[in-house]
């Protein structure tokens, strides 16, 4: 397998090089400072199985690398590793093609399992882009009228038109959570876990996981989870991941 590393520090390439080797045997990584090299790379050495892509390069920027990379190499999985892990910029890199966005600050073991979902054809999210609490409100604005629009809304599942239940499974889902596994832990069955997922990709007015995350994440959807659930969550799995399967 062969992994193309894309970032312009030498000494977090060569770190995250060294954390891939137990990934697959036989591993190559290829490295690029800007995106610029990494395409004469590519061009010389041919097509890549993974790349992973910064999002603060200088010259061409990681966003613009990566709606390249899709369009020139769709059949190459981009994975964007960047410091900044908001809802905002996760969404940014999914619509230009990302599959998968794994923060800087997340541990070894959660890179590769992230790296290993991906592999499979999943999609991995950082927790704090859905997961995560309330973001700081945006700076006022100068006054305006009256007649002016008002700002949006954060969303509960029960807006909806989704019951507890459902809201239950969505919230499973948007952690990447199989069926079975989902069936198990709400103790549902198999048959009655397709239903409900059904009428939440009806509710979000989609037709997979990863365009649900999506609309989650532009929703604002929040969950009333309780700060233990979340905590334990996040220390089993560290995981929002939504599985790409059409």
């Amino acid at each position: 397998m062969k992994i193309l590393l894309i970032d312009d520090h030498p000494l977090f390439r060569e770190g995250v090089a060294l954390l891939l080797k137990p990934l697959v045997p036989d591993l190559q990584t290829w490295e690029a400072g800007s995106c610029e090299e990494a395409f004469e790379l590519l061009a010389r050495r041919g097509g890549a199985d993974l790349v992973l892509i910064d999002l603060g390069l200088p010259g061409l920027s990681g966003l613009e690398g990566l709606a390249r990379l899709r369009r020139d190499h769709p059949e190459v999985p981009v994975v964007v590793m960047s410091s900044a892990d908001d809802k905002d910029t996760v969404l940014a890199a999914l619509d230009a093609g990302a599959m998968g966005f794994i923060p800087k600050s997340s541990t070894s073991q959660v890179m590769l399992g992230a790296l290993r979902l991906i592999l499979a054809r999943g999609i991995y999210l950082p927790p704090s882009a859905f997961l995560g609490g309330r973001a700081p409100p945006p700076p006022s604005p100068a006054p305006v009228p009256a007649a002016a629009s008002p700002a949006p809304v954060e969303r509960r599942p029960a807006d909806l038109g989704l019951t507890p239940r459902q809201a239950d499974v969505l919230h499973l889902l948007l952690q990447g959570k199989p069926a079975k596994l989902i069936g198990r832990q709400l103790n549902l069955s198999l048959s009655t876990v397709k239903a409900h997922t059904s009428a939440v990709l009806r509710a979000l007015n989609v037709t997979t996981r990863t365009q649900a995350v999506l609309a989650a994440g532009r929703l604002g959807l929040r969950f009333d989870v309780p700060a233990p659930a979340q905590e334990a969550a996040a220390e089993a799995s560290d995981s929002c991941i939504a599985s790409s399967k059409r």
